[in-house]
């Protein structure tokens, strides 16, 4: 379906778009396919629409950048990764001509790490991540979840998602077709349907992959990964592919925004860490669907509802990342004795907040272990501790320690 089709939600990216095109050439929106790009950006109604999804027009631009960039002003190229050679030609002009807000583009795809793209948009362009609807987003309330958290506050909720809702709410994750579809064979039908799109079009859009038909069972494979540390020997060794085959393929879905590895958060003083990367689904429905779970699996074994609220959890965490006026990066922490954090969140002036996520009713002391051995290696600079779990109440644990309700990420 045409994301124009689907029902609006609020979109809290489209402030930052606004802002950029008043002082920047190009501004660019990227993200995953379906997740609402084309919708946002037709908002902006004073941009001419062109879309490289059209055949005829995507030949017009791979054949002659420069003709096909000349003469356009202010206006909106959608799917600009199908032709990267078009930055190279928007850059020209933009040299030429620096007024702010003249492209409006949206890639499904990270173009500045694409081989073709030699030429920086540096200083000229900027970016705006817009991934699957975030819960904030689908309940039409603006987050302070995370803001609050790295002042050291908790934030309240008043809506709380527990149970069967929360199984529900993980399953369906954040694409709007997803959302719009109730039925839940329906939802699965539309996500393995919407893979098999993106291995056939845009993989071979920006790779050439010798063995295609791996990349199915890779993506397979690493839903049964999702949250773990990378292994990519291990994780290829289950398809037949090499480690250097497998973090090629790898680095190719993290440039769809399907998956993102989460790198080890360490400190100098700290000699036991585990510094290899966790990686993560962007979206816990395309999780789920991929990794075949269903909600009767659940009902009989808790322990896989797990890494999916475990990716639910971090998406939101990313979503509202981008919404911060302050610069924060993500990480994880995990040492040789097994205690972890499941994501950190590190603000610019080395503020930090450490958030485990339990896909259980109870919280008990020894679940924020791996959390005070982060509050001692972090000392003034450690902000709170949370540990997000399937219940209603908000229960301190110590100093700057809290059981919280998975519900108050988006309160």
């Amino acid at each position: 379906m045409d994301e124009s089709n689907t029902k609006l939600f609020p979109r809290f990216s489209v402030d930052q778009v606004k802002a950029a095109l008043i002082d920047t050439p190009v501004v660019m929106v990227t993200g995953p396919r379906q997740c609402g790009k084309t919708t946002l950006v037709r908002g902006f109604t004073s941009h001419r629409y062109i879309t490289l999804d059209d055949d005829t027009v995507l030949e017009a631009a791979r054949g002659d950048p420069s003709g096909f960039v000349r003469g356009l002003d202010q206006a909106i190229v959608d799917e600009v990764q199908r032709a990267p050679d078009l930055l190279r030609a928007i850059k020209k002009t933009i040299d030429v001509d620096r007024r702010p807000g003249r492209f409006l583009l949206t890639g499904s795809a990270n173009v500045l790490t694409l081989p073709q793209v030699s030429e920086s948009l540096a200083g000229r362009m900027q970016v705006v991540n817009l991934l699957p609807l975030s819960r904030a987003e689908i309940v039409e309330k603006k987050p302070t979840f995370l803001q609050k958290a790295m002042a050291g506050r908790v934030a309240k909720t008043t809506e709380c998602l527990i149970g069967d809702d929360l199984v529900d709410a993980v399953f369906t994750g954040g694409y709007p077709e997803m959302i719009q579809r109730r039925d839940r064979q329906r939802r699965r039908a539309w996500a393995r349907g919407y893979v098999n799109a993106i291995v056939q079009r845009d993989v071979r859009d920006i790779a050439e992959l010798e063995k295609m038909d791996q990349m199915p069972r890779l993506l397979k494979v690493l839903a049964h990964h999702s949250g773990q540390l990378t292994n990519f020997t291990q994780i290829g060794g289950q398809i037949g592919l090499d480690d250097k085959t497998t973090t090629k393929y790898v680095a190719v879905l993290e440039q769809l925004f399907l998956v993102r590895r989460l790198e080890p958060w360490f400190r100098n003083r700290l000699k036991r860490l585990v510094k290899t990367p966790k990686l993560h689904f962007l979206d816990s429905g395309l999780l789920a669907a991929i990794f075949g779970a269903t909600e009767e699996q659940i009902g009989k074994d808790r322990s896989v509802f797990g890494p999916l609220l475990e990716t639910f959890a971090f998406a939101e965490v990313m979503k509202q990342v981008d919404w911060l006026a302050e610069t924060c990066r993500l990480y994880h922490y995990r040492d040789k004795d097994q205690d972890e954090v499941d994501i950190i969140v590190e603000g610019e002036g080395g503020d930090v907040v450490g958030i485990e996520v339990k896909a259980a009713a109870t919280v008990t002391a020894g679940d924020f272990k791996g959390l005070r051995k982060l509050s001692a290696a972090c000392g003034k600079d450690f902000k709170l501790g949370v540990v997000l779990y399937d219940a209603e109440q908000t229960v301190p644990f110590g100093e700057r320690m809290f059981a919280v309700p998975i519900s108050c990420l988006w309160a």
